[in-house]
């Protein structure tokens, strides 16, 4: 979110009372005395640990004595809770920066645990995910007000779950639903990791970027290990049903991913197949699949200059290996040998994965050199 300094020297510079060079010069100051005056980093953790232990240890309070409350009592705690933090964010605001957002955002998780609670306090028999949506609603009005990367994370997080509730409440009863729901949270992770870009690296798509990075790989298990645990009925997902979730699970995620990233969007477009594909081929080909994806981020990051994506790469490929040796070779030998083959795969192919990291990464400083 820019300061109030920043509107107005914009402001100046269309006006023409500033011409451009003066208002980097006063840029470059303002952000050389922000980052003299700035948090430390043992401050950062400090913070965000408080934020969340503040939050776990009022709802924990709410819950010992919930019993103890009357109805009217539990509906004003619940009021109490939502507005207390969003009121504190708001004093600490010309302050303390950094304690007034976390702040904000404590108040946003407890606007969730206030919908719910509201519910349970009136014996509310509504539909569930409209909590889920309400929430997100919530979170989606914060960000408008706040523009800050905690709201912009609960948006990109609440969402989707919001989404995800609506389809399983909707088709949980027939079979074949578990597989468009994966899919479609594997190509939004893809989405949200690709969210930085050369020039576009504000705190809001750092945080999708993060958010994208953390569900890639267990997503992935989730769509190549979903067979294995999907629905028993012998109902089919009618087709009404599949086209609608298809059309949602890669549109969406494609759409967002050309509001964020424009025409460089193409190589999403390249994720959708592979995803796929990935859900298509079944546990043995999925080792392929991922490989080849694998090779695809290392080959993103390197054309982007995004290290995140060329470790995450590194890392998906050394999984791969692993579980390709792990379930088709290590039952076929014995007990030392799979061993001392696993010892040795762990030793040689980590030292080559690594060297081969070390290679890229030397490439990519030369590129940003030149």
């Amino acid at each position: 979110m820019k300061a109030r300094w920043e509107h107005r020297l914009d402001q100046w510079t269309g006006a023409g009372l500033i011409d451009a060079a003066a208002a980097g010069r006063i840029r470059d100051f303002e952000a050389k005395r922000e980052k003299d005056r700035g948090l430390g980093w043992p401050v950062m953790p400090a913070i965000g640990l408080g934020g969340l232990l503040l939050g776990a240890g009022v709802l924990l309070f709410v819950a010992a004595h919930w019993d103890k409350l009357a109805p009217g009592e539990r509906f004003g705690l619940v009021l109490l809770l939502v507005g207390l933090f969003h009121v504190g964010g708001a004093l600490a605001a010309g302050r303390f920066a950094v304690l007034s957002t976390t702040l904000h955002a404590v108040g946003t998780i407890c606007l969730g645990a206030g919908i719910f609670l509201s519910g349970q306090i009136f014996n509310l028999q509504a539909h569930w995910p409209g909590g889920v949506m309400l929430w997100a609603l919530g979170a989606w009005a914060a960000w408008a007000l706040l523009r800050d990367w905690p709201q912009a994370a609960l948006v990109a997080v609440l969402t989707p779950v919001w989404l995800l509730c609506e389809w399983i409440e909707a088709t949980y009863r027939w079979q074949g639903f578990e597989r468009i729901l994966t899919e479609g949270v594997l190509l939004l992770s893809i989405t949200y990791l690709t969210a930085v870009l050369p020039g576009k690296e504000t705190p809001a798509r750092k945080a999708l970027a993060w958010l994208g990075g953390l569900a890639l790989i267990p997503a992935a298990l989730a769509v190549i290990l979903i067979p294995a645990f999907s629905s028993r009925t012998p109902l089919p997902l009618p087709w009404k049903y599949q086209v609608l979730g298809w059309t949602a699970a890669m549109a969406l995620p494609l759409a967002l991913a050309w509001c964020l990233r424009g025409k460089a969007f193409w190589m999403n477009l390249i994720a959708g197949p592979w995803v796929l594909m990935l859900g298509a081929v079944g546990y043995l080909g999925s080792h392929v699949i991922c490989a080849l994806g694998s090779i695809g981020s290392i080959a993103w990051g390197i054309r982007e200059a995004r290290k995140a994506l060329i470790n995450l790469g590194i890392a998906g490929f050394a999984l791969t290996v692993f579980s390709f040796y792990f379930s088709t070779l290590f039952d076929k030998l014995g007990r030392a040998a799979s061993l001392a083959g696993m010892g040795i795969l762990f030793l040689v192919g980590g030292w080559l994965l690594e060297k081969m990291r070390r290679k890229l990464m030397a490439h990519l400083e030369e590129k940003g050199e030149a």
